[in-house]
This record gives C-alpha cells, sequence and structure tokens, in this order.
C-alpha cells in the first residue's frame, strides 16, 4: 500500500480532504483526442491486456483534468475474457457473447478465473509510478447482477426479460449463476488490490431495472460477498445506475462509499444509505450547458452533502462520449475552487 495523502482516500475514509476530492466515471475513453489516438486501430478489449496502453489510457485524464484519482482502464467483462469466456466488444453495442447462458448445464461449463491477469498488474504498477502521493488509484470490477445480464441476455439488453425470466423461473440455476460468477469478480479484484490499487467501485449497471426484493433475494447476498473480500484492505464505492429505490439495500452490502446517480438528490439519497460518506451525483449532461450550470448545480450539492462525513465529487454516471474535453477539465476546477 502506498503512503499518501490523497483527497479521494481521505474522504472515504471520513476525513476531511485537503481540496475537494473529484475523479468522474468514464474520465478516460471516447472524450478524449489522445485516447482516440492511442486506441486507433486496436480493440477496445486487447487494449485492457496491454500493459504499456492500458495505463497510458488510465493516466490521460488525470493528466490533463487533474482529478484526484485514476480509474484503472478496464472493462466488466475483463475477467470473463481472461477464464475463458468468448466474449468481444462490439462498437456501437457493447459486450456480446459467442454462446449466452440459458441452461443449468451452460452454468455448469462456465469457466471461473483461476489464474493471475498480469497484464492488468503491470498496467497498475506504471500507473502507480506516475501519480503523486495525492492522486489515488481506482480499480474496479463489474457487479455480478450486470455480469450475469450480459452472459444470459448474450448482450446488452433494454428490458433484461430474459434475465429476470431465469431468475424467477428457475431460481436455482440464478444462484449457481451468481456462485460461479462470484469466485471470478472476487479474484479479478484481488489482483487488483496485491497490485497496489488504493480503493475499488463495484459497479452494477443494470441493477437498476430490479426491485428491492428481487435485489435482496438475487443479488445482495453476492455483491455483500464481493465487498467483503477486501475489507479492511482499501476503502469500498458501491455505484448503480438508477438505483435510487435500491439505495437502502445496496449500502447494506458493506461498502464505505455509496454512489449516488443524477435521478436522486444527494439530500435523499443520505437519508436511504447506512454510509455517511457518498459519492456523486452531476448529471453528465451538464457539461454541456456552460460553466454556469455547472456551478449552479456544485452549489446545490454541496448543500445537499453539508451534514455527511465525507463526500467525493463525480458524474451521476458516466462521462458522455461527445463531451468536450476542455468543458471536463472546467468542471474539475470549479468543484475544486467551489465545492
Amino acid at each position: 500500500m502506498r503512503v499518501h495523502n490523497a483527497p479521494i482516500i481521505e474522504a472515504a475514509n471520513g476525513r476531511t480532504p485537503s481540496r475537494p476530492p473529484v475523479w468522474f466515471m468514464r474520465q478516460a475513453g471516447r472524450s478524449l483526442p489522445e485516447y482516440r489516438q492511442a486506441r486507433e486501430g486496436i480493440d477496445m478489449l486487447d487494449s485492457c491486456f496491454m500493459p504499456e496502453l492500458l495505463a497510458e489510457i488510465t493516466l490521460q485524464p488525470v493528466r490533463r483534468h487533474d482529478v484526484d484519482a485514476a480509474i484503472l482502464f478496464s472493462d466488466i467483462v475483463v475477467p470473463l475474457k481472461a477464464a475463458g469466456v468468448g466474449v468481444n466488444i462490439v462498437p456501437g453495442r457493447g459486450p456480446v457473447m459467442d454462446a449466452p447462458i440459458r441452461t443449468a448445464a451452460d452454468v455448469g461449463a462456465l469457466p471461473i478465473l483461476d489464474t493471475d491477469i498480469p497484464e492488468v498488474a503491470q498496467g497498475i504498477s506504471i500507473v502507480l509510478d506516475e501519480l503523486t502521493p495525492q492522486q489515488a488509484m481506482i480499480g474496479f470490477v463489474g457487479a455480478p447482477f450486470t455480469l450475469a445480464s450480459y452472459l444470459v441476455e448474450g448482450g446488452p439488453s433494454k428490458n433484461h426479460e430474459k434475465t429476470k425470466a431465469l431468475m424467477h423461473s428457475e431460481p436455482d440455476t440464478w444462484h449457481r449463476l451468481m456462485e460461479r460468477l462470484t469466485p471470478t469478480i472476487v479474484a479479478f479484484l484481488g489482483q487488483q488490490v496485491d497490485a497496489g490499487i488504493d480503493a475499488m467501485q463495484l459497479f452494477d449497471s443494470w441493477a437498476g431495472y430490479l426491485n428491492e426484493p428481487d435485489y435482496r433475494e438475487f443479488v445482495l447476498p453476492y455483491s455483500t460477498q464481493i465487498l467483503e473480500s477486501v475489507a479492511g484492505k482499501i476503502p469500498r464505492i458501491h455505484f448503480g445506475v438508477g438505483t435510487g429505490e435500491l439505495l437502502t439495500a445496496m449500502s447494506e452490502a458493506g461498502s464505505e462509499v455509496m454512489g449516488v446517480d443524477y435521478r436522486v438528490s444527494m439530500a435523499d439519497a443520505a437519508k436511504r444509505v447506512k454510509t455517511r460518506v457518498l459519492q456523486g451525483n452531476l448529471d453528465p449532461a451538464l457539461l454541456f450547458a456552460g460553466d454556469d450550470a455547472v456551478r449552479a448545480a456544485v452549489a446545490r450539492i454541496k448543500a445537499e452533502t453539508a451534514g455527511l462525513d465525507g463526500h467525493i465529487w463525480n458524474l451521476g454516471h458516466g462521462v458522455l462520449p461527445t463531451t468536450d474535453a476542455e468543458a471536463i477539465t472546467r468542471a474539475v476546477a470549479i468543484i475544486h475552487e467551489e465545492g
């Protein structure tokens, strides 16, 4: 573990940071011209297994925007790919499986990650060599429901009907699927911790499509296991998209920090969760609206989070790919000055 005084780690631990800490989900990616140049002609998943390129892309927004953390450039399906699952990221669509997981036999044949991914560890090491003591390295893994949905649907889905059908028609099969996915996620997270990350985020892209009873029965036990696997080692952030109605249940999984998307106010979120540290929740579209709109939102969120033990600034989801890079830099500066 590095010795540092990164504002994000201070805030996550309920201490007063030296400045308002900020990082943005998807801060490394298509919004940056240097990213498009670095990845030209290289497949998305391939780039996640190339240490020097992985590190370069991870560091680009830190250099450009003065954010307080680097977020590992990766994808939630990387551990599946490393375990031997046939998956590719199709431009304009997302992760697509060679064959969906739909039956008990399919689940039984799903490989579990049991080897290291040295390219990721090497990439993290390169990043850590460049970061200052005030900058944190955040790792991440996809939550088991989101990974399960990709596996069952065969790719992205608007309604997750096949996923929910399996969950309710064959609950035993569903639980076996989660029991096979969880060790792979835990293993990938553990490798990131061993490589030196300072904090982690469990990212549940699709949990917001569930109601609370289903989340508690079919998802919460497994997300809890993942977060428990690194308890006491690094600060843990838990975030889902469209999960305002699930915040209470999600906060029971045990993270130190709860991420909040832009659909629910931080004041309401604070009443729903068990932790006293929140992350979020600027609307990503505000970065298209000009500095005055960003300043107004920063002032509102600052007021809503005034009574918390800690607050990490972020968007209420990821940077949109058509966002002007200069607008991101200005938003970070506004947060540092006024947040």
